[in-house]
């Protein structure tokens, strides 16, 4: 089963740095040109725009690598 986030979700995600994390702010369900590279994106397989917690970072990532935060 993919797993599915909304707008607001707050994630996680292992980087070159170690975990991360931060907040959904958009669903790419169509390829998105981000930083002169195609995200492929479906609407079964979306892409993920994060803003990241630390810092004014933002990353696309597909569900398959994103875990929800547990409170």
């Amino acid at each position: 089963m993919q797993k599915t986030f909304r707008v607001g979700s707050h994630v996680w995600w292992n980087s070159e740095g170690g975990r991360a994390s931060g907040r959904i702010v958009k669903v790419h369900r169509m390829d998105v040109n981000y930083k002169g590279y195609i995200h492929h994106a479906t609407r079964k397989e979306p892409q993920y725009e994060i803003k990241s917690d630390a810092t004014d970072h933002v990353a696309l990532h597909k569900g398959s690598v994103l875990h929800r935060v547990r409170r």
